[in-house]
């Protein structure tokens, strides 16, 4: 449990008022104890009840009460009653559902009001026809969940919970609320800033009778009044701000909006909203390089996959403060980034990042059956798009549209994610075209790792622990999607014991730290040739997963701020650009001198003679490997390369590219031994970088030999490395 769960009482558990982004001033919450029963999937709705259950927690979980897995024959049933103030009486009254997992059934007082698939966004039914003239109402959901048996979109739930698969949550998963509204009222917010021609453009869209309905939307800073404007419904406005102030991670201004409906001189309906001037866009830098630009400057993302889990709560974070908390961590440590991870959040996460600062990826969750099923959906890295059957493309697409409508008003969103690592991936260039359509305002990855099929906004690399990148293009920007992993368990913290682990384990907090600050001090040099944003995997421990800068209750963090803080400022600071003074063979192969036989003693110095070496073009292995180019076949246990280069420059910092099968390798530049590494994670789809600056006062004017010695005792094998540097500041 989290230190916040002491704090959930049923009386108040998530009191705040869960649409920020909308606000009226009377609202009803029904979070709270429900009657709940769970019965077999086809049975009618139950006359009896088993317990209570705490909403909005989701059933599984310890902080619901419940903490009993809901099958996909089953069916999960909440009853509870509430009332209707007399003042209420002369509107419409309107439920709302923040989000339920997946398949919810509503009724009220016995009648059937709706129903609503998708497990991740709000959903709202106007229930005034269906309420009694007086006295207690009745409020009935119906849930039933698919989890892994189907293709819906269900992020990283399982039945089998293992690796980075989590435990599967059904039901409602966030705040239930009513709300008392005017027959024609305001439904929807759609403000895009147009930093350009320094205006905010609005739709207001309503319900209800528009006939002689003007709007009234006015910016408001500092308390005042700053620009205002009006026209008509459902159609677009444009609000002229003169000198705004832009939104940024360091300085993340937001204005107030206040929107109100108008008849005449009579005001029908009225909503405080808020918004934010900035602009993403890509772009070239100084060098030449495609970049992700904020406000039409280069701005470099690190951050954080957030899978927004929770040991209490699950999907559900047990507070609001607890919510925060993450984001507040995020920014103390000198993140300015997170990539939420096949999830979405409450509207508050993004509210509280808008407010703090955070620039945030959103992933769609993906929908697929698990490994090894037939027509899984998981696509690999060598295979087509899949193919996704009609009713299972229309459920992924409608949640899809319904993710970039419901949270396209968060300024701090830059950045829609379709598909990660080939999970559900299909027809990809004519989805990224759909969501360039919905919302051309915001970047689009296709595919983040993987699968790229050479579409959307970015180049998107998954390296662990890495990092790695592919080369930006003409028109699209370069990224980590994800790297590190790095694990370190924490005694007492744990969710299982025994079956803990990260992509690379670490013995203790001081070695986490100094490996943590290598694998990110890589990014230094990547910058330099063309880097725009690097993920770190990952935010917090996960069931098993022990990668987290934080343990899975928050109640350790793993990194001292002040040795990661400086390391990302400066990275947000870098601007040199590398230059490649040994060309790896990932574009082009390159010549080396190899052996087979175990060679002579100082086979690794500058000045041995090679000359009866053979010669061949790198990389050196097999072609089965993805993003390798093999140029010599090797298929002997162990390999010995040498390569003579030029060099002319000066290195203030110095960088190797890497990609390696193996299960040994040591590199030599001009005789000193600059790398070694046993039993290395595998190294697949992308060349690693590695920052052996220490060793940069090696590299000398003229001619310089860099020298690899590889062992694979068996499988496909695969070696290549390149060098660049960075000069000086200032040259």
């Amino acid at each position: 449990m989290t230190r916040w769960a002491a704090h959930v009482s049923p009386d108040t558990v998530w009191p705040e008022y869960p649409r920020p982004q909308m606000v009226r001033k009377q609202w009803g919450n029904l979070n709270g104890l429900w009657d709940y029963a769970i019965v077999p999937k086809e049975a009618p709705a139950p006359n009896s009840f088993e317990g209570k259950i705490l909403v909005p927690f989701p059933a599984e979980s310890a902080l619901s009460g419940v903490g009993r897995a809901v099958r996909p024959d089953q069916r999960l049933w909440y009853r509870r009653s509430f009332s209707i103030p007399d003042a209420w009486r002369s509107g419409r009254v309107l439920l709302h559902f923040g989000a339920v997992d997946w398949h919810a059934t509503v009724l009220v007082n016995g009648r059937t009001i709706g129903e609503h698939k998708g497990g991740y966004t709000p959903f709202t039914f106007d229930i005034t026809e269906a309420l009694r003239p007086s006295g207690p109402q009745e409020l009935m959901v119906g849930v039933w969940d698919p989890t892994d048996t189907w293709t819906q979109p269900r992020g990283k739930q399982t039945l089998n919970p293992q690796g980075i698969w989590y435990t599967a949550v059904t039901g409602i998963w966030q705040t239930v609320w009513l709300e008392p509204v005017p027959a024609t009222a305001i439904r929807h917010l759609m403000p895009v800033p147009d930093v350009d021609r320094s205006r905010l453009r609005l739709t207001v869209e309503i319900d209800g009778d528009a006939k002689g309905v003007t709007v009234r939307a006015e910016a408001i800073d500092g308390g005042k009044t700053v620009a205002a404007t009006q026209g008509k419904p459902d159609e677009p406005l444009a609000i002229a701000l003169k000198s705004p102030r832009l939104w940024t991670p360091e300085s993340p201004h937001l204005y107030g909006l206040k929107v109100s409906l108008w008849r005449g001189a009579r005001r029908l309906d009225e909503v405080q909203s808020y918004f934010a001037m900035r602009k993403v866009s890509l772009g070239k830098d100084a060098h030449g390089h495609t970049r992700i630009l904020l406000n039409g400057r280069p701005c470099f993302h690190i951050g954080l996959l957030d899978q927004g889990w929770w040991p209490d709560g699950l999907y559900t974070a047990p507070t609001d403060e607890a919510l925060r908390s993450d984001i507040e961590l995020m920014r103390r440590l000198g993140f300015n980034a997170a990539r939420k991870h096949v999830k979405v959040e409450p509207a508050r996460w993004y509210y509280h990042c808008d407010r703090l600062g955070l620039l945030v990826w959103q992933d769609m969750p993906n929908g697929n059956l698990p490994a090894g099923a037939p027509n899984s959906l998981r696509v690999g890295w060598r295979d087509p798009d899949a193919a996704r059957e009609a009713e299972s493309a229309a459920q992924f697409e409608a949640e899809l549209k319904s993710l970039i409508r419901h949270f396209s008003h968060f300024p701090s969103i830059i950045l829609w994610v379709v598909f990660n690592e080939g999970w559900g991936q299909y027809e990809t260039a004519r989805l990224t075209t759909m969501v360039k359509q919905l919302d051309p305002s915001r970047l689009v990855t296709s595919a983040s790792g993987w699968t790229d099929r050479g579409t959307g906004d970015v180049i998107d690399a998954h390296v662990y622990p890495g990092p790695g990148m592919e080369p930006p293009e003409k028109a699209r920007a370069s990224v980590v999607g994800e790297y590190g992993g790095l694990g370190l368990v924490v005694p007492g913290h744990l969710w299982m014991e025994q079956k803990s682990w990260g992509y690379q384990s670490l013995a203790d907090q001081d070695s986490l730290e100094r490996e943590y600050l290598r694998v990110t001090g890589a990014l230094r040099g990547m910058i330099g040739l063309g880097l725009s944003a690097a993920i770190y995997t990952q935010m917090s421990d996960v069931e098993t997963e022990v990668n987290g800068l934080v343990t899975y209750d928050r109640a350790v963090t793993k990194f001292r701020a002040e040795a990661l803080a400086p390391l990302h400022a400066s990275l947000m600071k870098e601007s040199r650009k590398a230059r490649i003074v040994l060309e790896d063979s990932s574009q082009r192969p390159q010549p080396w001198r190899y052996s087979f036989e175990q060679p002579a003693a100082g086979w690794e110095r500058s000045d041995f003679e090679d000359s009866a070496w053979r010669q061949g073009l790198g990389g050196f292995g097999q072609n089965d490997l993805p993003r390798f180019r093999a140029g010599t076949p090797w298929e002997s246990k162990q390999i010995w390369l040498r390569r003579t280069f030029a060099n002319d420059a000066e290195a203030a910092a110095l960088f190797m590219t890497l990609y390696q099968n193996v299960t040994y390798t040591e590199v030599y530049l001009n005789g000193q031994r600059i790398y070694e590494a046993r039993n290395p994670r595998i190294q697949r789809r992308h060349y690693t970088h590695v920052d052996v600056s220490p060793y940069a006062r090696l590299l000398k004017k003229g001619q310089n030999v860099l020298a690899i010695h590889a062992v694979k005792e068996q499988g496909p094998r695969a070696i290549d490395a390149g060098l660049y540097l960075l000069p000086p500041a200032g040259q």
